[in-house]
C-alpha cells in the first residue's frame, strides 16, 4: 500500500473505498459488505461515506461491514451543509456515528459549502474534536477561493483533506486547486476517479490499457496515484473489482504512457469551475 501523510503527521492509505450509491439495493447488500470486508484485508482501510448517501443506508452498511475490523479502519463521513452549524452539526454527527455503530470518526467532511459560515463549521468540527468524537476534519467540493479564505478562519488551517471530483476526463483542479493545496500539503481526495465507470468505455483508454497489460480502471487509478498528495477512493461494490483496483499499485506509468494519457484527456488551459457530481 502506498500511503499519503495528512498535515497532522498521520499516514493513510492513498487507495481507499467509496460508497456512493452503495447499501441501497437489499439483494446486493452481502455482496457489498463482503467487498468492502476484503478491500480492508488487502489493505484499502480508507473508507468514505456520506450522511447523504442512501439518507444514511450506506453508513449502516459500512457500520456493518467493519463490525470487528473497526481498529484496522480509517473511516471517513460528510455533513450536509445545512447541518454544518454548531446546533445541528453535534446532532448530525451523532446520529452517523450511530448508523456507522462507533463512537468516533477518524475523518468529518464539510460535504459542500452552504449557507453557514466556514468559521462556524470549522469551530463546530473542533468542538466535536474536543469531545473526541471526530480525530481529523476536512472539507469536500471547495474551489481555491474557498479554501483561502477557510485557512484564514481561526484554525482553518488546520484542514486535513479537500475531497474534490479528479479522474482523466475531469482535470480542471489541476489549474489552480491542486498547485494551491500541494504547495500547503493539504491532501486532495480523489471522489469518482473513474467518473462512475463512464471512462472503462472511452475506447482510447481501452486500447491503451490493452497495449499495457491492464485494465482502463488500473490506468486511470494509477495515474492518480502517481501524485504523493492524492488520496483515490473509488467506489467498491464487489470482490472482483476490489482485487482490480487494489492492483493499479502495481501499475507504473512510463513517459510515454503518461503523454499518451494527456493526448486522450487534455490537461486543463484555463480556470474553469470546479465541477461536481
Amino acid at each position: 500500500m502506498k500511503y499519503v501523510t495528512l498535515p497532522q503527521g498521520e499516514q493513510v492509505p492513498a487507495l481507499g473505498m467509496g460508497t456512493w450509491m452503495i447499501g441501497d439495493d437489499r439483494a446486493s447488500r452481502a455482496e457489498e459488505i463482503a467487498a468492502l470486508q476484503h478491500g480492508v484485508d488487502l489493505g484499502m482501510s480508507l473508507i468514505d461515506t456520506a450522511e447523504m448517501y442512501g439518507d444514511g443506508a450506506s453508513e449502516r452498511l459500512v457500520g456493518e461491514a467493519i463490525r470487528g475490523r473497526r481498529e484496522r479502519v480509517f473511516l471517513v463521513s460528510k455533513v450536509y451543509p445545512h447541518h454544518a452549524g454548531r446546533k445541528e452539526m453535534p446532532a448530525a454527527c451523532e446520529r452517523s456515528l450511530k448508523r456507522l455503530g462507533v463512537d468516533r470518526l477518524d475523518l468529518y467532511l464539510l460535504h459542500w459549502r452552504g449557507g453557514v459560515p466556514l468559521a462556524e463549521t470549522v469551530d463546530t468540527f473542533h468542538r466535536l474534536q474536543a469531545q473526541g468524537k471526530i480525530r481529523h476534519w476536512g472539507v469536500s467540493n471547495l474551489d481555491p477561493g474557498d479554501m483561502a479564505e477557510l485557512v484564514e478562519t481561526p484554525q482553518g488551517s488546520q484542514v486535513a483533506v479537500n475531497q474534490v471530483l479528479y479522474n482523466l476526463s475531469r482535470r480542471g483542479v489541476e489549474w489552480n486547486l491542486l498547485p494551491w493545496c500541494e504547495e500547503r500539503r493539504i491532501p486532495l481526495m480523489a471522489y469518482s476517479p473513474i467518473e462512475q465507470a463512464r471512462l472503462l468505455r472511452h475506447s482510447g483508454l481501452r486500447a491503451l490499457a490493452e497495449e499495457r497489460g491492464a485494465t482502463p480502471a488500473q490506468l486511470a487509478l494509477a495515474w492518480l496515484l502517481r501524485r504523493n498528495q492524492l488520496i483515490a477512493i473509488p467506489k467498491t461494490s464487489n470482490r472482483a473489482h476490489v482485487e482490480e483496483n487494489f492492483a493499479a499499485l502495481e501499475c507504473p506509468l512510463d513517459a510515454e504512457t503518461l503523454a499518451e494519457l494527456d493526448r486522450l484527456f487534455p490537461p486543463p488551459s484555463r480556470a474553469t469551475p470546479l465541477e461536481m457530481l
